[in-house]
Formats: C-alpha cells, sequence, structure tokens
C-alpha cells in the first residue's frame, strides 16, 4: 500500500460523501434563496423564518432521498470490505 493508493482512496471517500450529500444541501440551498428573497420583498427580518424551512427541507430530502443515499453508502462500504484482502498486504 502506497501513498498514492491511499490519496486515491481518500478521494473516493470524499467523493461518495459529497454525492450523498448533494440532494440535502441543493434542497436547503434553494429553500434559503426562496425564503431570502420573500424576506427582501416584505421586509421581514425574522431568523426563524430562514431557519425552520430549511430544515423542513432537509428532513423531506432524506425522506425522499434517502433509500438512494443508503445504497450509497452501502455499496462504497461493500467495495471496501470486500476488497480488503488488497489493502492489507
Amino acid at each position: 500500500m502506497d501513498s498514492n493508493f491511499i490519496i486515491g482512496l481518500a478521494g473516493q471517500a470524499i467523493y461518495v460523501v459529497l454525492k450523498a450529500s448533494a440532494p440535502m444541501l441543493i434542497l436547503a440551498l434553494v429553500v434559503g434563496l426562496i425564503v431570502s428573497v420573500f424576506q427582501a420583498t416584505t421586509q421581514i427580518q425574522e431568523q426563524t423564518l430562514a431557519f425552520v424551512p430549511k430544515i423542513v427541507a432537509v428532513m423531506f430530502s432524506v425522506l425522499i432521498f434517502g433509500p438512494w443515499i443508503l445504497n450509497t453508502l452501502v455499496d462504497f462500504t461493500y467495495n471496501i470490505l470486500n476488497n480488503l484482502y488488497l489493502y492489507i498486504g
């Protein structure tokens, strides 16, 4: 096992984490933008107005994309554990 292999494996892990968290982050970004436009047009500067819809949107995205996220993480973990004998020696 050399340093290039470790760096490649870490890169794959970061890619899987970004891919798994992307639906939640994108939905929170869109909801935050919509709420910000609403706050700017109505001049309501309540902080909880921006916070609560994002939480609800992220919970909704976990319900919708949860099986896909779990499948992505399980596939990556299965790949790591299935090829463990290659990593050890």
